[in-house]
């Protein structure tokens, strides 16, 4: 019996690590914008505006946020390195030149699908590999979902602060 309620309490957890991610992403919370809302109605043209030429977009910001996403899915999956979509890591330039409507909504999509995919390997995971550290990694799995969630907010935040810049 005590297994049962132990993984039925992990489970619960893995239920919390979700509705964490969500909070964060774009789902209602009492902290105020999320990362999603954080980019709603941001045209292409504000999205690639910059406070200084040294200093990330909000374009950036997104993109940067995609493809840690990605990083903790493919530590989660085990999935090769290099299938992010884009060619780098880490930073990318962005607008790159096209301050298109479509480019904007491109990086947004890619943000939605590592989300999404992300999501997907979180609500896979077993009782077990909570308290797991990832291969190679002094984190544990359940710390690094958490670690994305603060990530967004993060990112939102300062989404947010450059926004008000701008004005």
């Amino acid at each position: 019996m005590l297994n049962e309620a132990m993984s039925a309490r992990i489970l619960d957890t893995v239920q919390l690590l979700l509705s964490t991610l969500d909070r964060a992403y774009d789902r209602p919370s009492w902290h105020g914008t999320n990362l999603r809302g954080s980019v709603r109605r941001v045209t292409p043209v504000q999205a690639a505006w910059r406070p200084h030429p040294d200093r990330h977009n909000v374009w950036e910001l997104v993109v940067h946020c995609a493809y840690w996403k990605y990083a903790a899915w493919r530590r989660l999956t085990s999935e090769r390195r290099g299938s992010f979509p884009l060619k780098g890591s880490n930073w990318f330039v962005r607008p790159g030149g096209d301050v298109s409507e479509r480019a904007w909504r491109d990086d947004l999509a890619l943000l939605d699908d590592t989300h999404r995919r992300l999501r997907e390997a979180v609500a896979a995971l077993k009782p077990r590999d909570l308290r797991r550290k990832i291969a190679g990694g002094k984190v544990t799995i359940d710390a690094l979902v958490a670690g994305v969630a603060a990530h967004d907010l993060y990112h939102a935040g300062q989404i947010q602060l450059l926004k008000k810049l701008a004005r």
